[in-house]
């Protein structure tokens, strides 16, 4: 199975395939609003004016399995507009770890491993995806994204 092969629903509840990103490098970040680590919405924002041009996505997903996030995806989207002038795409609250982990995060973590073996550790763990579909990245939540952008560059 292929990270394209999996499909994921906006805040909005409308589903698509990440095949839609072939080609595209990907920073896939499990978010939650009420996080000491929330302000790396500002990084999470730069980095993708910066780098969008040149075929590099940020891809959000709140999750409230670490109980730090708000009741709605449309409210988590609507915070981190508010606060942090967001624009990349926001997703439904899934579930990182786990039976029921989104199907996503199952791929993503199949193939990194972090600090605590293959689960997500806390909100704002980020995973780098090159341009052919690949992991090639895990950061932890205390990995501020600027610290990484010359990984990033790498695969773009």
């Amino acid at each position: 199975m292929s990270i394209y092969d999996i499909k994921v629903k906006l805040e909005d509840g409308s589903e698509y395939s990440l095949e839609q990103y072939k080609g595209k490098a990907l920073l896939i970040v499990n978010t939650a609003t009420k996080c000491g680590f929330t302000p790396q919405f500002e990084d999470l924002e730069e980095l993708y004016k910066t780098y969008q041009a040149q075929g590099f996505e940020v891809l959000g997903f709140p999750s409230d399995q670490f109980k730090q996030e708000v009741d709605s995806a449309t409210e988590a989207a609507e915070a981190c507009r508010l606060t942090y002038g967001v624009t990349f795409p926001m997703h439904e609250i899934v579930k990182v770890n786990g039976k029921e982990a989104h199907p996503l995060f199952e791929h993503l973590t199949t193939h990194s491993k972090g600090f605590l073996g293959r689960s997500v550790k806390w909100n704002f763990t980020k995973f780098l995806v090159n341009r052919n579909g690949e992991v090639v990245s895990r950061f932890a939540s205390t990995d501020k994204p600027k610290s990484f952008e010359d990984e990033i560059k790498k695969v773009l």
